[in-house]
């Protein structure tokens, strides 16, 4: 199964959300992340580094921008935002069925579906939003 994280550029929540998962060692899931609005090799955020870090998960990561071939690779499409979804899916409808804010497929709720943004806030706003993710991971692949 292959699994595609969404955020906007690449280099906070999505990012950390692919790690968490890569953590699992699970053999039967591949997962990559991408950005909407990503600069192509730029490093993740220092803080998001130092959370996964403290988490004993190492990850080495430059950001990337989502491509079709991204698209097509995935089984399924995780986004951040509903913001990042309604982009994506209006550019690409095909993709409708197996795409999803995390939130979302994790609640089976169109209300709160937002991943909390850490950019541009301290370590501890990025310890939130890495909770946030563990959380969200661990009950997605109790779903997929």
């Amino acid at each position: 199964m292959n699994i595609l994280f969404i955020c906007t550029g690449n280099t906070c929540r999505s990012p950390m959300a692919e790690a968490i998962l890569k953590n699992k060692k699970l053999d039967d899931i591949k997962v990559r992340s991408a950005g909407i609005f990503a600069s192509n090799g730029s490093n993740a955020a220092e803080n998001a580094l130092k959370v996964l870090q403290e988490n004993n998960i190492h990850h080495q990561h430059t950001s990337k921008m989502l491509t079709q071939e991204d698209i097509i690779w995935a089984d399924y499409i995780f986004t951040m935002t509903e913001g990042h979804k309604e982009l994506i899916v209006d550019q690409h409808p095909f993709i409708a069925d197996k795409t999803f804010t995390l939130k979302e497929f994790v609640y089976n709720s169109k209300i709160d579906t937002d991943v909390s943004d850490p950019y541009g806030g301290n370590v501890d706003v990025y310890r939130e939003t890495y909770k946030e993710l563990e959380e969200l991971i661990k009950e997605m692949l109790k779903k997929i």
